[in-house]
């Protein structure tokens, strides 16, 4: 489909004169009634009183009134909470950059609680030397700092059938975009001395669990990052502290986490995370394996399930966020009558390689019903199919890798609800 010229955004001088005349939405409406609002003509509390002192909380956090933005599970997803997920808050954000305390988590043994100075990363296997080093000795390597999105390879997953979770934090949750410090895996590969018949690595965590993938050596000598630091501070204890693995735009259990040994072989292992999870069956009874980039994708977070219209009508923005694990996001398509007519929306912020990328479309929202959706274009010239695109490909026996396109039904109150349109 074109992109459409009808609708086109307003201009912000109509944008300005459209909410004087609705008699109250935005600027004008406070001004309007700011003579007999007693939040603006009485003295309020915090006004009258001394504050906190700076070193009440040492280490910062969101103000009260923030409390109910927080990651959340669902429990019936998984069998308990040890094995099990959290969702990012998506539609409460803004810009590209989750904050650290937001960043949706992963388990397959729980939380790792480990000592830096007793934690070892030991690189083995087809190599000259065998190494073994200590979180100082990473430390004297050089370091780089990279912006990367980290996608579950089942964000979505619910949804192959239909519609299933109300809500953008509960079917794209699965993701996060932070930036990562830390040494290029390369470089302690090279201290190791990889053999010639040394093709893959294979990462294993410290946890319970102790998560391995296969990664071909290609990808581990090009962008793979072995970091611990996110957002300029440590990596949290459910991010991998002290040290986890950065495979950037690739699916996210190969970013194994508590990262302690890097073995290198020369035929990937076929451990559990690669042969009876993290594939997907197809409708002619093959399995689909190694999918490891991660398609380009987008949601809408406002409006939305969790983020409904609550202003009426007049102008009214719309949000939302697309990435793609091949590259950048050049252009984001949005439509707000179901695929009938296209527009490209505004891109804003950084466009970093494998990183979110934040996009927004002003309308003047007249009250009536809306069917919003998103379509990336990544920079390859990937565009984002539909769910029935996908499911002509792929069947609906599949778990991972829904990069489908998403739908909001808003209604005449501003309610928003998870739909699919044919």
């Amino acid at each position: 489909m074109t992109v459409s010229d009808k609708g086109t955004k307003p201009s912000r001088r109509a944008f300005l004169k459209g909410a004087a005349a609705a008699g109250g939405t935005l600027a004008g409406a406070g001004a309007a009634h700011a003579a007999g609002d007693p939040v603006i003509t009485e003295l309020q509390p915090w006004m009258q009183q001394l504050g906190d002192g700076v070193d009440v909380a040492p280490y910062g956090k969101p103000s009260e009134y923030e409390s109910h933005v927080k990651r959340r599970t669902v429990e019936w997803l998984t069998a308990d909470p040890v094995s099990s997920i959290n969702f990012t808050p998506l539609h409460e954000l803004d810009g590209i950059i989750t904050p650290n305390g937001l960043c949706f988590e992963r388990h397959h043994a729980g939380t790792a609680h480990i000592d830096p100075a007793k934690h070892r990363l030991m690189i083995n296997g087809l190599v000259d030397t065998p190494l073994v080093f200590t979180m100082a000795d990473l430390l004297r390597f050089p370091r780089e700092n990279h912006v990367y999105f980290l996608e579950c390879a089942a964000n979505s997953g619910m949804e192959w059938r239909g519609a299933q979770l109300n809500g953008c934090q509960f079917t794209h949750g699965m993701i996060h975009n932070v930036m990562y410090t830390g040494v290029k895996l390369r470089h302690l590969l090279e201290e190791a001395g990889v053999k010639t018949s040394g093709k893959w690595v294979m990462p294993e965590g410290a946890d319970a669990a102790a998560m391995t993938r296969s990664i071909p050596m290609e990808k581990a000598l090009d962008d793979c990052l072995v970091a611990w630091k996110m957002n300029g501070e440590a990596l949290r204890p459910e991010q991998g502290y002290p040290l986890r693995l950065v495979v950037p735009g690739w699916e996210g259990n190969m970013w194994v986490k508590w990262l302690r040994r890097i073995e290198v072989g020369d035929e990937p292992w076929h451990h559990r995370e690669e042969t009876s999870k993290y594939t997907d069956l197809l409708a002619d009874g093959t399995a689909r394996r190694f999918t490891w980039e991660m398609d380009a994708k987008s949601v809408i977070t406002n409006p939305s399930p969790q983020a409904p219209i609550l202003h009426g009508k007049g102008p009214t923005v719309l949000t939302g966020l697309a990435w793609s694990g091949r590259g950048t996001i050049p252009r984001v398509d949005v439509t707000i009558d179901g695929g009938k007519n296209w527009h490209a929306a505004r891109m804003s912020g950084p466009s970093l390689d494998k990183s979110m990328h934040r996009f927004y479309f002003e309308f003047d929202w007249d009250g009536g019903e809306l069917l919003l959706q998103s379509r990336a274009h990544d920079s390859t010239g990937y565009v984002q199919p539909t769910k029935n695109e996908l499911r002509d490909y792929r069947g609906t026996n599949s778990i991972y890798h829904n990069n489908g396109i998403q739908t909001w039904y808003v209604n005449k109150n501003g309610e928003a609800e998870n739909v699919e349109v044919s």
